[in-house]
């Protein structure tokens, strides 16, 4: 019984640490290197991967940004293509959604990089 469950243990080991180490690390700004670039670098697009409602909501909006729900964004994709060779700060309400969304946009050729923390820290970070 003891031998099956050291197997279990390590086979569960191999996949886990197997799988941590196929994914990519993701291109991650902070809040302060986000608003940098804002000031500093006219070529920034900021893709906000929120819904329109939250951008209406307490957070608000970047002004400026480019706005395609997560859920929308591959087959919207083609919309940002005017934008492929230019840098793409890619943020949401806390970081999760928009590492997602710029996951999608690395795969599809983009120079994406995810803001971490979202617009929660964005609005946080005086």
């Amino acid at each position: 019984m003891r031998t099956i469950k050291n197997f279990i243990v390590l086979a569960l080991f191999v996949l886990i640490t197997t799988a941590c180490a196929k994914q990519k690390a993701l291109p991650e700004m902070s809040v302060k290197q986000l608003k940098t670039a804002i000031k500093n670098d006219t070529s920034l697009v900021i893709l906000d991967v929120r819904t329109p409602q939250e951008l209406e909501g307490p957070l608000g909006q970047i002004d400026g940004v480019v706005n395609i729900p997560i859920q929308e964004l591959e087959s919207r994709i083609n919309e940002l293509d005017k934008y492929k060779d230019r840098p793409i700060a890619v943020i949401c309400r806390t970081g999760h959604r928009s590492s997602k969304g710029t996951e999608i946009l690395l795969e599809h050729g983009f120079k994406a990089t995810n803001v971490e923390g979202g617009m929660t820290k964005f609005r946080a970070d005086k």
